[in-house]
């Protein structure tokens, strides 16, 4: 079987780590029973290991086409995606009274980590409906919440988010798409937008657009952006899908990875339709606060991106051991009777130990993430909601960028695991490389994840939620300090990481004022920092944990395992976190020293 989801692995830290017996407790939290989850896991690895995964390798052999405005997905997609919606599987996290089953974000992490590592093209039409849906609860009219939701949540129809246009990337001021009020109330919408992530396909009988255009006389800038609903098919009173409307794919993007995903350039205006010029569509929320809107949208896929990066490093990871497993290559160092499998060699074993020990990191990071935004949602305490979707939302770009950073690096080292055979694409280790590659570019790139983390979630505060959470590490620190040989060494490799974490944040609080091009200058060392120390602390805990579990007289060989790899990971990886603080405090002045003309 090419992927086995690691249930094992995604029980402890649902368990041990981010909470569930807690996030049980909130309100509505019923269905996060242990035994109830471990049935929707098993499930949910069920049909992806069966349907999906299979479809990895050949849609990216014979991706999305596209033929006079229609795009036909590759073959078994739509069969593997009606399975899906019929499952209830995009309904998971959903309100019940919209068709949805409820369940707490923690325990929609692991699935959602599942169907990316099955396949991360036929992921992205669930991730983008997810955001679409979390937008129409967040900011749409009741009315809106049910003409859309209930068939979205269903897989009925699927949502896409529309934001980029060729002269409008990361810059959103610049959008020019239009939006014309008619006498019925409705909007005419007329523009063009690209990199649209299955904004075509024959998955669905429908699909809602969810797009950033300008009301005539709006505000420059990104102050004048509205968001609108714009369904592919109209939908008559009764619910019932009407004409066409004038929204049309005009070609698809030929990419270097997940390439069973189309990846669509949209018109909207080009007179194609049954509704004449302009795509009917209609206003959500409030005119000119789009993109305040479309942050929600965002911030859920910029969450649901960093679970790719876990996930495809996860797929990566388990190919990369089967073949080290399985390839007989030169004797082992200390001397065989002849070649010996390299996963013997002391640099492959490295190789697979650094590919693990990110990737179990990772998702813990984001595991304890997703828990902390149920707490936010549902906790009947105000303080302590507050400070979880504080916690939440700085985790967000944490997430985001060093996830998918991170997948980017155990892609690479299991092409390097394969040798020459995963140069070539036959094995199938280039095509998790190539994948990888967009992970830390789209729902904003690395950097701009790190602006977010120095600039809104640091800098805005004084570094008083950073501080706070760094208090918290320290206090794991504390429960490392005793005779234990295990948690001894991990202190030894943690204290240090802690302290170059607290150094760089004083740093950049202290001196944003005065250097501000310096102190972005070391933005993503700092999240990559954050990073590293973030899967420190959540890999430490486990640490402890494992060592009670042993204390006790379990002999689960997860327990032992799970501790070697706490132990490596801070032994060859926390070490970083004192370079990048280094560069972070000190490096900013060579980042900035060449003119522009003199590169």
């Amino acid at each position: 079987m090419d992927f086995v989801a690691p249930l094992r692995d995604m029980r402890f830290v649902l368990h041990e780590l981010a909470g569930l017996d807690k996030v049980r407790q909130l309100p509505g939290g019923d269905d996060g029973a242990p035994e109830i989850v471990d049935a929707i896991l098993a499930e949910n690895a069920r049909l992806l290991q069966e349907t999906v995964a299979p479809l990895n390798r050949a849609g990216d052999q014979h991706p999305s086409t596209l033929d006079a405005g229609r795009v036909a997905t590759p073959p078994g997609f739509r069969e593997a995606f009606r399975g899906f919606a019929q499952g209830g599987w995009q309904g998971l996290q959903h309100p019940v009274e919209l068709g949805g089953q409820g369940l707490p974000r923690l325990v929609a992490a692991p699935c959602i980590e599942n169907l990316n590592a099955a396949c991360l093209s036929f992921a992205l039409c669930p991730l983008l409906t997810d955001g679409a849906i979390e937008v129409l609860l967040t900011a749409g009219s009741e009315a809106q919440r049910r003409r859309y939701v209930p068939p979205m949540v269903a897989g009925d129809w699927t949502g896409t988010m529309n934001l980029t246009e060729p002269q409008a990337g990361s810059d959103l001021s610049l959008v020019r798409t239009r939006a014309e009020l008619q006498a019925d109330g409705s909007y005419r919408l007329f523009g063009q937008k690209i990199f649209i992530t299955y904004g075509e396909h024959d998955l669905a009988r429908n699909i809602v657009h969810m797009v950033l255009a300008r009301l005539p006389g709006a505000p420059e800038g990104v102050k004048g952006l509205s968001l609108f609903a714009v369904p592919k098919f109209l939908i008559e009173p009764d619910g019932t899908l009407g004409r066409r409307n004038d929204v049309w794919c005009a070609s698809l993007e030929h990419k270097l990875g997940i390439k069973a995903s189309p990846t669509a350039e949209l018109l909207y205006g080009s007179g194609k339709g049954e509704v004449g010029e302009g795509a009917i569509g209609e206003l959500v929320g409030e005119p000119n606060r789009g993109l305040e809107t479309m942050f929600i949208m965002m911030n859920a896929a910029r969450f649901a991106v960093g679970v790719q990066g876990v996930a495809l490093a996860e797929r990566a990871t388990q190919q990369a051991v089967r073949y080290a497993r399985e390839r007989i290559q030169s004797r082992a160092v200390e001397g065989s009777e002849g070649p010996v499998a390299i996963i013997r060699h002391p640099d492959v074993r490295r190789m697979l130990m650094t590919m693990r020990t990110l990737t179990e990191a990772a998702r813990a990071v984001a595991y304890v993430a997703a828990g902390a935004s149920d707490f936010a949602r549902r906790h009947p305490d105000a303080d302590w909601r507050r400070r979880n979707q504080a916690f939440y939302e700085y985790m967000v770009p944490i997430v985001k960028g060093f996830s998918t950073e991170m997948a980017v690096e155990v892609a690479s080292l299991g092409v390097q695991v394969h040798g020459g055979a995963g140069f070539i694409e036959e094995t199938g280790a280039a095509q998790h490389y190539r994948d990888a590659r967009i992970l830390s570019i789209y729902e904003g790139t690395t950097a701009i994840q790190a602006n977010d983390l120095l600039g809104r979630k640091t800098l805005r505060d004084g570094g008083a939620t950073a501080r706070a959470i760094i208090a918290a590490m320290r206090a794991t620190l504390a429960e490392l300090d005793g005779d234990d040989v295990d948690l001894r060494a991990i202190h030894r490799r943690l204290a240090p990481a802690l302290d170059a974490y607290e150094s760089a944040v004083d740093h950049l609080v202290a001196n944003a004022r005065n250097d501000v091009q310096g102190v972005f200058a070391g933005s993503v060392p700092y999240l990559m920092l954050a990073g590293l120390a973030h899967g420190g602390w959540q890999m430490a805990r486990a640490a402890i944990i494992c060592k009670q579990h042993l204390a006790k007289g379990n002999v689960d060989a997860f327990y032992r395992a799970k501790l070697a790899n706490a132990r490596f990971y801070c032994d060859h990886l926390l070490p970083r976190t004192q370079a990048l603080q280094t560069s972070i405090v000190e490096g900013s002045a060579s980042v900035l020293a060449l003119d522009a003309a003199m590169f």
